[in-house]
């Protein structure tokens, strides 16, 4: 029997519980991959061909391609596993988090000054 999921109607939330790990394994295992020098070169030389060694699905490696972190998450990405992609772009956490808010960096930088979003943003 499946398990209640209340936290599911957070909109524009995916919550990374055990059927998102799943769904994710390969890419999560590739994301982590790229903490091996070796591995991130081989990913810069040929992002399709070194993606094509991993059992991911077609859609998280277009994901991947076009760096949308927020399909990657909805397709079983753990926002620190997908942290990797951007330290081997060479970008920053704070950057990656601006790039999926459709925020700039600074202004990213500044709501989280700010002391983030309000905490009623988007509940049901």
């Amino acid at each position: 029997m499946p398990l209640d999921k209340p936290y599911l109607d957070v909109p524009g939330t995916t919550i990374f519980d055990a059927d998102q790990s799943r769904k994710g394994y390969w890419l999560n295992q590739f994301c982590m991959s790229l903490m091996k020098p070796e591995n991130r070169e081989r990913f810069k030389k040929d992002e399709r061909a070194y993606l094509d060694e991993w059992a991911m699905t077609e859609e998280q490696k277009q994901a991947v391609l076009a760096r949308d972190l927020n399909r990657c998450i909805q397709l079983g990405g753990n926002i620190y596993f997908l942290a990797k992609i951007g330290a081997t772009d060479g970008k920053s956490f704070q950057q990656m988090a601006g790039s999926m808010t459709g925020m700039s960096e600074e202004e990213y930088r500044n709501m989280m000054i700010g002391g983030g979003r309000d905490p009623r943003w988007g509940r049901s």
